[in-house]
């Protein structure tokens, strides 16, 4: 005999499809800013509180295609100040919106491993299980950091935020890698073993200067005439692109799972996100704009500007299954030029009036699939 279980009275009001994660539980327990919405204007501007626990202002942003897979925060070291050591059990990918400084990180014993310098525009892996400290470099003006992890996907399976932070586990072998502090180097991946980044990507901790790197090659699936650099960091499942497009162009729609971050390091476009049938919603973006597509939304990006635009965008893990940026079935996971809604191409060549400009998307490139772009030097 099977006997179905009666609610009590006293959880009653727990038992919810709709209670908020762990993660989303303890993001408003800070006491800081959180902001959501499809996108943020800039996030070198957007609007903090004070984290005592980290001394310094910060805010989450919880926009709408993390879908608690990912994370963004924005944190903001005041000038000349260094922040306290902070342990945490994810690998943490931060890029700097603003300002210069250093970053410190130590093993179990409290002896400093590694120590490195960062600018506007760097971005780097902070390992997870180790201590580190962030230092503002200037006396004059605070320093804002973007840092993403996957702690929303593992603290709602987990359920306990206090196990994320100074957790006595140890980082120790990470740092005893000597790939933490070795300059980023080239891998050439074979296209057998597949992935987007089948070819060339480079692998490191830490990447100068987003804005003007130019170890590029040609990402000619997307279209456009577009260049590419794929990024991966030492022994973690976080992975990271860049794409660079040229001015007066736009990339084809395409999509795929929830939790990529996209930060735009140089360019004036803006971008479509929808939902398969549905309604469109436009992001306008400059440098420090922020926004995440949804999951299995196509979306897609276009340059305004009379310069090659990028956008960064930072991972969710590789090893989730359908998050990838890998199109498996091109037919229904990409949109080629020739198939795409007529308003799309009206749209960009309306806005670009408003310029005084024109597109140079070619007109062959709406007639022919196969089109072929050149692709010529964008690192400029």
């Amino acid at each position: 005999m099977v006997e179905i279980a009666k609610p009590m009275d006293d959880i009653g009001a727990e038992i919810s499809w709709e209670q908020p994660t762990a993660y989303q539980q303890w993001a408003e327990s800070l006491g800081i800013p959180v902001h959501r919405g499809y996108y943020i204007p800039d996030a070198r501007t957007v609007e903090l509180g004070w984290w005592p626990e980290r001394e310094c202002n910060a805010a989450i942003l919880d926009l709408v295609g993390l879908e608690n897979v990912s994370d963004v925060r924005v944190v903001e070291i005041p000038p000349g100040k260094t922040l306290p050591p902070y342990k945490f059990a994810m690998d943490d990918i931060a890029y700097v919106l603003d300002g210069r400084g250093l970053t410190t990180i130590s093993g179990s014993d409290g002896r400093v491993r590694h120590t490195f310098e960062w600018q506007k525009h760097s971005m780097f892996m902070l390992p997870r299980n180790c201590t580190h400290q962030l230092s503002n470099a200037q006396g004059t003006q605070p320093a804002r950091l973007l840092l993403s992890s996957y702690v929303p996907l593992a603290m709602s399976a987990q359920g306990d935020p206090s196990f994320f932070f100074n957790n006595p586990h140890s980082g120790d072998a990470l740092l005893d890698a000597a790939e933490i502090s070795a300059d980023a180097r080239a891998v050439v991946q074979s296209f057998e073993e597949g992935g987007p980044a089948a070819g060339t990507f480079w692998y490191g901790n830490f990447f100068p200067n987003m804005r003007t790197w130019d170890n590029l090659a040609a990402f000619t699936s997307r279209g456009a005439g577009g260049h590419v650099v794929w990024v991966r960091f030492p022994r973690s499942p976080m992975v990271a692109h860049m794409s660079v497009f040229p001015s007066r162009t736009y990339k084809k729609g395409h999509r795929h799972g929830p939790g990529f971050v996209i930060v735009i390091p140089a360019g004036e476009g803006y971008s479509i996100m929808w939902p398969e049938g549905g309604e469109k919603v436009i992001v306008p973006w400059s440098e420090g704009a922020v926004f995440v597509p949804p999951n299995r939304w196509f979306h897609q990006h276009f340059n305004l500007g009379e310069a090659p635009a990028r956008y960064l965008a930072l991972h969710p893990p590789s090893f989730l299954a359908g998050f990838s940026e890998k199109i498996d079935d091109m037919a229904r996971d990409q949109i080629e030029y020739p198939n795409e809604e007529p308003w799309i191409r009206q749209k960009f060549e309306e806005e670009l009036r408003k310029r005084g400009l024109t597109s140079k998307m070619p007109d062959e490139a709406y007639r022919n699939k196969s089109y072929q772009w050149g692709y010529q030097n964008l690192a400029s």
